[in-house]
């Protein structure tokens, strides 16, 4: 069976096309960032997360020695979330990732596969979309509407 895949996705230049709570989204995830442990790969990655009672809670990669026992920012910030808030609908999720050195050319930079599928997990549990944005210090951001746009063909408990 052939599926087509359309990426829904909207694409901005600058932040200032964004809303107060996504440019503060932004630069909650540009602070968190700073404090990424990321002695070994020097990639650091900041997020944050909106919850649908407007508390906003953060996240950074955390690197070890011992590969790969490191922790990307977005599981970090969800990880803590679903421990202390279980029942707290999660309503956006903000990225900024890159090089310590950043330059000019450091693309937006999406969240990776082991990320995608715990944004998933959580999309599935609370039944309802996350928002996803994600962007450089440039500050382009790219947004879809659902975890489902970045991984269409998700694993969920239906399989199970």
């Amino acid at each position: 069976m052939k599926k087509d895949i359309k990426i829904g996705y909207e694409h901005f230049k600058s932040i200032s096309e964004l809303s107060e709570t996504e440019k503060k989204l932004f630069e909650r995830a540009k602070k968190a960032r700073e404090t990424g442990y990321a002695p070994y790969s020097n990639f650091l990655v900041g997020c944050a997360v909106l919850l649908e009672n407007e508390e906003i809670y953060t996240g950074s990669n955390q690197e070890n020695a011992a590969y790969p026992s490191g922790l990307c920012a977005e599981r970090t910030a969800l990880f803590w979330i679903g421990a202390n808030f279980p029942n707290e609908v999660i309503k956006k999720i903000f990225i900024i990732g890159g090089p310590r050195e950043f330059s000019e050319k450091t693309p937006p930079i999406p969240p990776c596969g082991a990320c995608r599928q715990s944004l998933m997990e959580y999309e599935t549990k609370q039944n309802e979309d996350i928002e996803v944005y994600f962007s450089n210090l440039n500050e382009e951001v790219f947004k879809v509407n659902s975890i489902k746009d970045l991984l269409p063909f998700y694993f969920d408990a239906t399989f199970l």
